[in-house]
């Protein structure tokens, strides 16, 4: 969401500090800052034959024999062949691990477009309370940017993620090439009505068939039991929950994908690799966005009505130095259709703003008091 580069991932990186919370919301006080040179995409001979090569963690985390620590690398795969293999492998290797803790052996997903931050390694962190081997894909996904989006300017930093991912033992890191996602011929499309239709979908017409067709075929292509995103993108997380039920998948079940809290920083901002983008100053403004919709959020649980309460959160965010809302709207947590006032069904407040020619989203739910 957005584009443009900016110098606030430069120099030392902070040290990450534990979740703590703002408001009742998970934060981090800082976030590791590594170098957003544009790598793009690895080409198929890295790593051996077989399209593999592993990371190893310097700090192993504790865990049961054969699901963490132990030195144990990250296995890194960019080619699907390989894929194929090291996945049956990590299932036969999960086995005997459930075997010695009486725990049916399970795979989890996180899929991510890398760039890995304390919100993405939150994903990881819980993904070990539903499964007894955990993978990673990493993949920027071309089909879901628009065409004067920031494909070419996303942070592809996949030595620094493999790092991050082995240190918190995470078991394979699926990384492919573009020619491994869409080879040469590629012509299906995945669209999920309804719910992919308002918000980010109105503004950034074909993204969530972009979305639902890459996170689909990394279903197919992984197989997992479980699948976890973060709520930041609730929409997103809406989306592939519509298209799991309704193409019947079975790996996973639309009920094994799992939406995991959002993660801010000390001052509310929450968290996201376009952050990155921002400079000091529209850093500084950027918090705005959590404080104007939180105060829309109180005041909607209060009776104020949805229009003047949506309005007074516009005007907050252009004051405070945005330069564009793209949409703020009460709607459905489930349906996501838009909402005049609120009722017994939760609700999520949805906001997209632009800032600095950074786009950023975020959510929160609202309640009837």
């Amino acid at each position: 969401c957005g584009s443009g580069r900016c110098g606030s991932g430069a120099g030392a990186p902070p040290d990450r500090s534990v979740p703590g919370s703002f408001s009742g919301w998970p934060l981090v006080t800082g976030i590791p800052a590594f170098s957003i040179a544009n790598a793009g995409h690895l080409p198929p001979r890295i790593g051996n034959a077989y399209g593999r090569r592993k990371v190893q963690s310097r700090n192993p985390p504790c865990g049961p024999p054969g699901i963490r620590g132990q030195g144990i690398a990250v296995q890194t795969i960019f080619r699907l062949d390989a894929l194929r293999t090291a996945v049956a492998e990590l299932k036969m290797r999960g086995k005997d691990a459930a075997v010695a803790t009486l725990a049916p052996a399970t795979l989890a997903l996180v899929p991510t477009m890398g760039a890995i931050h304390e919100g993405h390694l939150a994903l990881v962190r819980e993904a070990r309370n539903h499964a007894t081997s955990v993978a990673v894909s990493i993949f920027v996904n071309p089909r879901q940017f628009g065409a004067n989006e920031d494909l070419g300017s996303y942070p592809r930093t996949l030595e620094a993620d493999s790092a991050l991912l082995a240190a918190e033992g995470v078991d394979l890191l699926w990384a492919p090439t573009l020619d491994q996602m869409y080879p040469a011929g590629y012509a299906t499309n995945v669209s999920v009505s309804g719910v992919s239709e308002g918000a980010c979908g109105a503004s950034r017409p074909g993204h969530f068939d972009g979305v639902a067709t890459v996170v689909c075929k990394l279903f197919h292509q992984v197989m997992p039991d479980v699948a976890l995103f973060g709520e930041k993108d609730w929409q997103q997380l809406a989306v592939i929950r519509r298209m799991a039920h309704d193409l019947d998948l079975t790996r996973p079940q639309a009920q094994r994908i799992i939406g995991v809290p959002i993660v801010r920083e000390a001052d509310g901002l929450a968290l996201s690799s376009r952050n990155r983008y921002l400079s000091a100053e529209d850093r500084a403004r950027a918090v705005a966005l959590p404080e104007a919709m939180r105060r829309c959020g109180v005041g909607l649980e209060r009776g104020e009505p949805v229009d003047s309460a949506i309005a007074a959160l516009h005007r907050a965010l252009l004051d405070s130095g945005f330069s564009l809302v793209d949409y703020a709207e009460l709607c459905d947590a489930e349906t996501l259709e838009p909402l005049t006032e609120l009722g017994p069904r939760p609700a999520r407040l949805l906001v997209a703003a632009r800032i600095g020619g950074t786009r950023l989203i975020d959510n929160m739910p609202v309640s009837e008091v």
